[in-house]
């Protein structure tokens, strides 16, 4: 089985992951989080760091200029049907 590949931009979170021991600086994290660290200790899938700049996902939830969404829309092979004739 091959492993799932999640993207993160937040080195923190990725550590997070990574690291079965409880901090008491964690005791605030939600259920779908620890979901996340056991899928990774169980090798179900595999966090890797993206530069911020690479995030293609900022795209669904920051404004961005035009050209920075032009730029995210097109990373993602999204088509701009008013191009096309």
């Amino acid at each position: 089985m091959s492993q799932i590949p999640l993207l993160c931009d937040n080195t923190s979170a990725i550590n997070l992951t990574k690291n079965p021991i409880q901090h008491s600086q964690t005791k605030h994290i939600e259920i779908h989080h620890h979901f996340i660290r056991n899928h990774v200790s169980n090798g179900d899938c595999v966090i890797q760091f993206v530069n911020s700049k690479n995030q293609l996902t900022d795209l669904f939830t920051k404004p961005f200029n035009k050209e920075r969404f032009n730029f995210l829309r097109n990373e993602l092979g999204i088509i701009d049907l008013k191009n096309i004739k």
